[in-house]
């Protein structure tokens, strides 16, 4: 590019954007445009995870429709990682040498987003509002640039622990976990919560995702003589689980944690008749549930639902629970006003504080400081009915 040329690219540039200075401008970042990058498992073992960005970047068509933010349109470029870590560290590679995004917005998963934590924080790259409840999303002096979203997985191991406790008499307890983070943090966090209790639990059995059934290890959990099983799984696996202990005969108090409560497709692909009874908690309003539909943000959600993702099912909670981050991420957006750069974006996240988010449960509100990456801090335990999810008791908060 010749020198006039390049002169007029940055004349136009301002002109575009008179509030910002083009050297207040950072990657993914131009006068009419903010590029944000997503790695999610379009394929793969945990594809159901998929509509969670697909409601995202619906989310943001809306906002983009209604002029956009600071009057630039938001891009979220998502590829498919199948859920595979060595596939998430080549697309997140791409996405930001390649197509220079301001930040990684809600990745998917706990593995696939280990594998590019070190990456992304080496490079200075917000990696923001993690599609997953791992602990290790909140060590804000070892990653910096790492934030997470959801009910950390130890705290929701630990809010079993307690309602067992409270709820089951003489309990033995049996938990198949996945075998990562997401499965070993459940299982710390059961065993932290029973304490000296920890006689209860009686047995525990781990599972790959490559692994194509679990048959093997859901006859062992039974034989074990548990009246409590737990099925610390993503939602293939939880369906699976769901049908096996059916055909089993096993008649355990079923708990599933949150990440695969979806009516659509888990509850759904199992059988609703087989899922009744079974216990699970949340921080996200229910879809299902009939005493939301009067609610202002349950009517907004569901016209969203219809103009801009009317291919999404509105049995799952996780396009709700997608719309919630979207609106997180939007407002932080907002927050870091016309000088955008990974820096104001940080900084316009860690300033986050009792934000009320949109199809969350009420009291459950996003706080985010330097000092702590994890958003969320409360939920509330539900069981299933044959058809819609029934919440139980009030809001847990604990870490």
């Amino acid at each position: 590019m010749s020198k006039s040329a390049l002169v007029l690219a940055v004349a136009a540039v301002l002109a575009l954007s008179p509030q910002a200075k083009a050297e207040d401008i950072g990657p993914g970042v131009t006068a009419t445009s903010i590029k944000l990058g997503n790695t999610a498992p379009y394929s793969g073992p945990a594809s159901a995870y998929g509509t969670i960005a697909k409601s995202a970047i619906a989310y943001f068509d809306m906002v983009n429709q209604q002029g956009g933010i600071h009057g630039r349109k938001v891009e979220i470029i998502s590829l498919d990682d199948a859920f595979s870590p060595p596939k998430t560290i080549e697309q997140t590679r791409k996405l930001v040498e390649s197509e220079e995004v301001l930040a990684m917005f809600m990745p998917i998963g706990t593995p696939t987003s280990s594998a590019t934590q070190v990456y992304l924080n080496g490079k200075k790259v917000p990696q923001l509002l993690i599609s997953s409840g791992a602990s290790k999303w909140n060590q804000p002096k070892k990653f910096p640039y790492t934030v997470g979203w959801n009910v950390d997985y130890p705290t929701e191991g630990r809010i079993y622990a307690k309602y067992i406790i409270a709820n089951v008499k003489d309990p033995k307890i049996a938990i198949l976990y996945q075998n990562d983070d997401y499965g070993k943090d459940i299982l710390a966090g059961l065993k932290e919560g029973l304490g000296d209790k920890i006689s209860l639990l009686v047995d525990t059995a781990s599972y790959e995702l490559s692994d194509p059934t679990i048959t093997s290890q859901m006859a062992k959990l039974k034989a074990s003589g548990a009246n409590v099983f737990i099925s610390a799984t993503t939602p293939k696996f939880a369906a699976q689980s769901i049908q096996i202990v059916d055909s089993l005969q096993w008649k355990a108090l079923f708990i599933l944690p949150s990440v695969s409560s979806s009516i659509d497709p888990v509850l759904n692909g199992a059988g609703l008749d087989k899922s009744v009874g079974i216990i699970s908690c949340s921080y996200t309003k229910q879809p299902s549930d009939p005493q939301w539909k009067d609610s202002a943000d349950f009517k907004a959600w569901n016209a969203f639902m219809d103009k801009y993702y009317p291919s999404g099912s509105k049995n799952d909670y996780l396009n709700a629970y997608a719309y919630g981050i979207a609106y997180g991420m939007h407002k932080a957006l907002e927050k870091a006003g016309p000088k955008l750069n990974r820096e104001s974006l940080m900084a316009a996240v860690e300033s986050i504080r009792d934000l009320e988010i949109p199809m969350l449960l009420p009291g459950v509100k996003a706080s985010i400081s330097k000092d702590d990456h994890g958003p969320l801090k409360a939920m509330q335990m539900m069981r299933f009915n044959g058809k819609s999810w029934d919440m139980i008791g009030d809001l847990i908060v604990g870490r």
